[in-house]
């Protein structure tokens, strides 16, 4: 996590966020379904995920929505302002499988004060799992 907030002139388009690996474990598939009181059975069922076709539990999209918000976040620093997120799901995330996110700058809006961010978080065996785009607020000033 950064400590110090990005300032809105320090940041350009075509900047490249830095990688972000995370190993997925069944709790954190488990508690990202509950913490967001999302009871579906797939979601911390292992049967019940298995007789949907899947092997076992996989992530719901209010987990990768987090987790998509954290990693722009993290990047921007403690003091911007998240706007907004638009994510689409792809491959389900599993215990066991590393999901890499990456993004990268796409627009600057010099009267708002924002920037938006291309976000795309893929796992090492099905590929992408999610795409999608993150508006932060930036500091204008130091």
């Amino acid at each position: 996590m950064n400590k110090t907030t990005r300032r809105f002139a320090s940041v350009a388009v075509g900047e490249k966020l830095p990688p972000l690996a995370i190993s997925l474990t069944a709790g954190l598939i488990i508690g990202g379904a509950i913490v967001s009181r999302d009871f579906t059975p797939v979601h911390h069922d292992k049967k019940a995920a298995q007789a949907v076709g899947l092997p076992d539990v996989f992530m719901n999209i209010l987990t990768s929505n987090g987790l998509m918000g954290r990693y722009v976040t993290d990047w921007a620093g403690p003091e911007c302002t998240l706007k907004a997120i638009d994510v689409k799901l792809g491959a389900p995330n599993l215990p066991g499988f590393v999901m890499t996110i990456c993004g990268e700058v796409k627009s600057k809006d010099d009267a708002a004060g924002t920037v938006d961010i291309a976000v795309s978080g893929d796992n090492n065996v099905w590929g992408t799992h999610m795409s999608g785009s993150v508006r932060v607020a930036l500091p204008k000033e130091a």
